[in-house]
């Protein structure tokens, strides 16, 4: 029986796309189907097959029985910026940025910053590309410093990393404006400005973009979709992912590459024959900024990083406290933990490195932490057992220096994911 896939109209930061297909049209591998109204990003069908229906929110489209490789190619353009549009290229790391906005602005003297640090643990699509296929990463850097007339071009990989810096080594060589910086294996090692933190020793505001830097960053995965759109005439209609975690071939990382975009999650999961029992949550997303999936709902999309089957949540009926941390999960995110747990929650603090940005969470200095211990102590007044936190690597480090002395346990947001896969759980550094 052929596979429905579904298509969110909104896998980008704006607002959602308007399709432009309806129910019971016959579409092509490639075709275009939605477009942004405002800033976002054009959808594409990455199946041929018939519109299924169509909604504010999605387009689902039954897939024929045969599928092929073949796509309809994009428009032809007279610059990257616009074959970017065309191709309906978005960050594909992280919340998905629309890439042509990014390559809108010139930096002469600039730099492009590939981001290839694959930051959440369990990941490894990324790195995989990149010792695979380095000459993407490489070929897009260049095309993006032609866009914004950069002058150089530096890739940010972390330093465990040795087959993929060995891989990246090779092939630069013969480039002389492009360098390699390597980075410790901390979190949120590859959050924007923490890179360029580490690149230029000096911290952006959470309100600044890199541009202020005189900087672009942009993704592994984004880097080669723009070499596959210039080179190609390829829209992003195929999006490379990483599945683990309590699965029936095991608990090591499966990475695929070029998943057709709208494949069910389940599918996916399939792939890796089945579920291994009973399991906590099928987390979307990597460990730390994840969300809980619908395994029957939920569709690959173009910034989709990871599917992680967990074990069950742990059962702890006690009160317990929230900290809130920008560079993990959110207020929400800890509470349907909590409520898994069967917790009690009596108290709900920020990071006190956290700022509110246009509706979104932003650290002040990411990976950086000046100390929780004066939260720590109001969570013990308010008469927590435990705490939830979300924090990056530093700060868990400070929690863990303050909270076991006066008798609370911790719960970092990562320890079920990361004790699926034996992972080190975020403790002290």
């Amino acid at each position: 029986m052929s596979l429905i896939y579904k298509f969110p109209l909104k896998m980008h930061v704006g607002a959602a796309c308007k399709s432009i297909v309806n129910t019971k049209d016959t579409v092509k591998r490639g075709q275009c189907i939605a477009i942004p109204e405002g800033l976002g990003a054009k959808i594409h069908s990455s199946v041929n097959g018939i519109v299924k229906e169509v909604t504010g929110e999605y387009i689902l489209i039954q897939a024929d029985e045969l599928q092929s490789k073949e796509y309809i190619k994009i428009e032809q353009c007279n610059s990257i910026k616009d074959i970017c549009f065309e191709a309906g290229i978005v960050g594909a790391g992280g919340a998905g940025f629309p890439t042509h906005v990014k390559l809108s602005a010139e930096i002469p003297g600039g730099t492009i910053i590939a981001n290839c640090v694959e930051c959440e643990p369990v990941l490894y699509h990324n790195i995989s590309l990149i010792e695979q296929s380095p000459e993407l990463v490489i070929k897009g850097i260049k095309y993006a410093m032609e866009a914004v007339k950069a002058e150089n071009g530096i890739i940010a990989v972390k330093e465990k990393n040795k087959n993929a810096i060995i891989s990246l080594k090779n092939a630069l060589e013969g480039y002389e404006d492009i360098t390699i910086k390597e980075l410790p294996d901390i979190y949120p090692m590859g959050e924007e400005r923490t890179i360029i933190h580490e690149i230029f020793g000096k911290w952006l505001e959470p309100s600044q973009l890199p541009l202020e830097a005189n900087c672009v960053v942009l993704n592994t995965e984004t880097l080669a979709n723009i070499v596959r759109a210039v080179d190609e005439g390829k829209p992003v209609i195929d999006k490379d992912i990483t599945v683990g975690g309590k699965l029936a071939n095991g608990n090591k990382q499966n990475v695929f590459f070029q998943v057709p975009i709208g494949t069910p999650v389940k599918e996916m999961i399939a792939k890796c024959e089945g579920i291994d029992g009973e399991y906590g949550e099928v987390l979307i997303g990597g460990p730390y900024t994840g969300v809980a999936g619908d395994m029957d709902n939920d569709s690959v999309t173009k910034t989709s990083g990871g599917i992680i089957v967990t074990i069950p949540f742990p059962r702890y009926e006690d009160k317990v406290a929230l900290l809130v941390c920008a560079c993990g999960a959110n207020e929400n995110r800890l509470r349907y933990i909590a409520e898994k747990m069967g917790s009690e929650v009596v108290s709900v603090l920020p990071c006190k490195n956290l700022e509110h940005i246009k509706g979104s969470n932003k650290c002040k200095t990411p990976g950086t932490c000046p100390g929780q211990a004066g939260v720590v102590l109001q969570f013990k007044k308010a008469g927590a057992k435990r705490l939830i936190i979300s924090n990056c690597s530093d700060c868990s480090n400070t929690v863990m220096n303050s909270a076991p002395g006066l008798g609370l346990g911790v719960y970092h947001h990562t320890d079920h994911v990361f004790r699926t896969v034996d992972h080190e759980l975020t403790r002290r550094l």
